[in-house]
């Protein structure tokens, strides 16, 4: 589910919605089970993650909706825009990343209303690779070649992002 515009962050040098659409297209391709939402791509400006949860619940309200997270977004959710009521929206799924454990999280989250009934574990090994280090190597000349699918590299290098 890509977004228009990240409320927290700026990319640098974002090539736009409609390519990190396409990014996102490639890299489900093949899969039938995954599919991507234009849900908050065709939001114009920032998309805070309550805002889509209520748009997503609005138009499937009998959909048990799963927000999954790395351990480290997750660890933020008290600082974002109406955390409560994104626990009530939705089921938080929790990846574990380096330097966040489930522990220290519930601990962090326990505050929030909802917290102990609405954040899950996934059991799922580690894998440590983010945007930011595929813009990084991508801008440093360096290989992303099985860090991303195929055809999401072959996409940054036909339209030139990230150079």
């Amino acid at each position: 589910m890509p977004v228009y515009e990240p409320p927290h962050k700026r990319i640098k040098a974002d090539p736009g919605v409609e390519h990190r659409v396409e990014l996102c297209r490639r890299a489900v391709a093949g899969d039938a089970r995954l599919d991507v939402s234009r849900v908050e791509a065709d939001v114009p400006g920032p998309s805070f993650t309550v805002d889509t949860l209520r748009r997503l619940n609005e138009r499937r309200p009998e959909d048990d909706l799963t927000f999954i997270v790395g351990g480290d977004m997750a660890s933020s959710l008290p600082g974002w825009r109406e955390p409560e009521a994104i626990l009530r929206l939705a089921t938080l799924g929790v990846a574990e990343r380096e330097g966040v454990r489930r522990e220290e999280l519930l601990d962090r989250l326990s505050p929030l209303d909802g917290a102990a009934r609405r954040v899950r574990f996934f059991e799922m090994p580690r894998v440590d690779v983010s945007s930011s280090l595929i813009r990084a190597r991508v801008a440093a000349g360096r290989s992303i070649r099985y860090l991303v699918p195929d055809g999401v590299a072959g996409y940054i290098t036909e339209a030139g992002l990230y150079r």
